[in-house]
């Protein structure tokens, strides 16, 4: 299955846990969640011109929340933590 670069990563994870793993040199993104680990580390390298280390990926379950008394469930999302080589930054994410 072919995913275009541009379609893997959705958008960059920005809590609080997430600033704390830059430190780390460790970045966190939303991506597609047909998207495997070598497409994540392909298209991290690529669309930034840096080096990727590693990458693991999670699942992420939608929560259940309840609007006006009725139950639902927010949307389920898979999530890309990528590990990027010493010396490296994505100049993006500085000063976020």
């Amino acid at each position: 299955m072919f995913i275009d670069m541009h379609d893997v990563l959705i958008e960059p994870v920005l809590s609080e846990k997430a600033t704390a793993l830059r430190e780390q040199n460790k970045y966190v993104f939303k991506v597609a969640p047909s998207a495997n680990k070598f497409q994540i580390k392909e298209a991290v390298a690529k669309l930034f011109n840096v080096k990727v280390v590693d990458c693991t990926t999670v699942n992420v379950r939608g929560k259940e929340k309840r609007v006006r008394g009725k139950p639902g469930r927010t949307a389920s999302w898979k999530k890309a933590t990528v590990k990027l080589a010493p010396g490296e930054t994505i100049k993006v994410f500085e000063g976020v």
